[in-house]
């Protein structure tokens, strides 16, 4: 009869589902300028909440082992609102999910952690743990596919079914499944074992050949099932796939739009180890085969040589955003496996991010090139590819059109990495409004990331934090004056942070994550590094005696993942024997492992790449 929503101050979560009373964080009040990436995730978190009145409240799953269905079902409805509502401000908002929920998927599911979408749930460390990247993301990824498997309409109309026959009931996936069997005809048997009960992901690959006049003679997807990585429980698995196949020629013609164009879509089912496109044969080879396009589908896609060495010289003249944010993810992806060197990345980024119109693919291009260079990057060549991206950055500041979205974007990211005396300055002076930007509001949001970058390099102390603080006299002016004095180089200020997170138990959720994102910095690893063994004498004490909450974020923000070195490897595995923790915090504390592990062989990689 009604339906409230209310923005509680320090909520753990985005947002909770209370059935007719939502509880949102307060963050999402916007109080400073934010980009239309920033409203278009508010708008999905609340769509996420008023789903969840039907998936979750109306109906409710019988056992936590359908988790993964009340969220990816709220999650996957959110974005399809969002994507097909005809009044919609966010027609895209399926490349906003291609570029940042699957990215997070994507990367959940090659941690030794990962698990099927449809998790054996023994208790409640194993619920509190399972909000992950496979429950939200992976299992809304798997319910595209299946509504790209059994068609819109049917799946729909099975849902409809589903929510009538069940109202104010239990109901387990099979109630679901048997549904939208009813309605599309297909059987859905083989589909939910092999996509909701096995862990993984798989790798689809063009294999082309064409003759002498570059007209294809063969065209086939090969479908592999790499292995699990070392921990995880399972057998690699290959999946049904309903994809699309796009033909992508580049429209360079005088008079032509200079655009990468879709001539031609195929859509298809890819089973097995092989599947053969035998409709491309015959027909001239395009500038970019695309596989996956429309996103239809969950696995990593690469591009044969040819597209991708023309998608590395255009990828950001794509006619349509969706396809763009495809070959990001596929380039990011490669990265981080090791397959595309970190200076390779950070090359293609520069040639293609003036490019790109999507700010939501913009800012994770900032945040993944920022994060490359600093954990995956040769060590030797990290502080040029810095120096190189922040030059870029502000390049970019200058360029972007006034007051824009672009803009606001692009001082951040400058902020988040001006190094230079040169560059510093102009941070300050644009603090102290003896320089302007024009159409760059230097409010209170941006005003923060500004002091935050200064006290990090050591230029701000406990002067002009406070001094900020006396402007902002807030709750969340008092997280950004903690994360600001946690940042700062120098002995006392890491201890006084170390201190008043391990040592006590006194600060606020929202306050302790504040104080952890100043206290990590990676250019201050040689500072950090004698917390190192701190870290592993205290974490199973600390996981013992403080809430899952508060326990969790200090596991996992204060685990040494900047140090990417074998050491740190080596002393995690110690750990790992001798402390003997209980499953949630062994996979937090692997997961972490993890990261560092799949740095050094990225740093590997980008430092052969400068010697080839």
């Amino acid at each position: 009869e009604k339906y409230d929503q209310l923005f509680v101050p320090e909520f753990n979560a985005g947002a909770m589902e209370n059935a007719g009373a939502v509880t949102i964080r307060d963050q999402y009040v916007f109080r400073s300028k934010v980009t239309d990436a920033a409203y278009e995730l508010r708008a999905e978190t609340i769509l996420h909440e008023l789903a969840h009145m039907w998936f979750g409240d109306l109906v409710t799953m019988e056992w936590w082992n359908d988790l993964w269905l009340n969220e990816s079902f709220a999650t996957y409805t959110s974005i399809a609102c969002q994507a097909y509502h005809p009044d919609s401000r966010w027609p895209h908002s399926w490349t906003t999910f291609a570029n940042s929920m699957k990215t997070w998927a994507y990367r959940q599911d090659q941690l030794p952690s990962t698990h099927p979408i449809m998790a054996e749930i023994r208790d409640l460390d194993d619920v509190l743990v399972n909000f992950d990247g496979i429950t939200y993301a992976k299992g809304a990824s798997v319910l595209k596919q299946l509504v790209a498997y059994v068609g819109m309409d049917e799946f729909f109309s099975g849902v409809q079914a589903y929510f009538k026959a069940h109202a104010f009931g239990n109901t387990r996936l099979s109630d679901l499944l048997g549904a939208l069997e009813e309605t599309s005809g297909r059987d859905l048997g083989t589909w939910s074992q092999k996509w909701l009960q096995t862990a993984g992901i798989n790798i689809l690959r063009p294999e082309i050949e064409t003759d002498a006049d570059g007209v294809i003679t063969s065209f086939a997807i090969r479908q592999e099932a790499p292995a699990l990585p070392a921990g995880a429980q399972g057998e690699p698995t290959l999946r049904p796939h309903r994809i699309a196949v796009g033909l992508y020629d580049f429209d360079g013609a005088e008079g032509g739009s200079g655009k990468l164009v879709r001539d031609e879509r195929i859509e298809l089912d890819v089973d097995g180890e092989l599947t053969a496109v035998p409709e491309l044969v015959g027909r001239r080879r395009p500038d970019v085969i695309l596989l996956n396009d429309d996103d239809l589908s969950y696995a990593k896609v690469r591009l044969d040589e040819d597209s991708l060495a023309f998608v590395t010289e255009h990828l950001g003249d794509f006619e349509s955003s969706l396809p763009r944010a495809l070959c990001w993810a596929s380039a990011w992806d490669m990265t981080r496996d090791a397959e595309l060197a970190t200076r390779d990345y950070l090359a293609l980024v520069l040639s293609g991010i003036g490019k790109e119109s999507d700010i939501g693919v913009v800012q994770s291009l900032q945040r993944q090139v920022k994060l490359a260079i600093e954990l995956y990057a040769d060590p030797t060549a990290r502080e040029a590819l810095l120096t190189r991206w922040t030059d870029a950055t502000l390049a970019h500041l200058h360029a972007a059109e006034a007051g824009g979205d672009h803009q606001l974007a692009w001082a951040r990211a400058f902020a988040a990495a001006a190094r230079t005396p040169e560059q510093l300055d102009l941070l300050e002076a644009l603090l102290e409004g003896r320089e302007t930007i024009e159409g760059l509001a230097v409010d209170t949001e941006l005003r923060w990331a500004f002091v935050q970058r200064l006290a990090t390099v050591g230029r701000f102390d406990e002067t002009e934090i406070a001094a900020e603080y006396e402007r902002d006299k807030t709750a969340a002016g008092e997280r950004h004056a903690a994360t600001a004095r946690a940042a700062r180089p120098t002995e006392e200020a890491k201890a006084e942070a170390w201190a008043s997170v391990v040592e006590s138990d006194k600060l606020p959720n929202a306050v302790q994550e504040a104080v952890i994102a100043g206290f990590v910095q990676t250019d201050q690893r040689e500072l950090l590094a004698p917390y190192t063994d701190e870290y592993f004498t205290v974490v199973k004490e600390i996981w013992d005696a403080r809430s899952h909450e508060i326990a969790q974020q200090i596991a996992t923000g204060l685990y040494p993942g900047i140090q990417v070195a074998e050491e740190t490897l080596a002393k995690t595995d110690a750990w790992l024997l001798s402390a003997e923790p209980n499953a949630a915090l062994r996979r937090l504390v692997s997961e972490s492992r993890s990261g560092v592990e799949r740095a050094l062989k990225a740093q590997a990689a980008d430092a052969q790449a400068a010697t080839a």
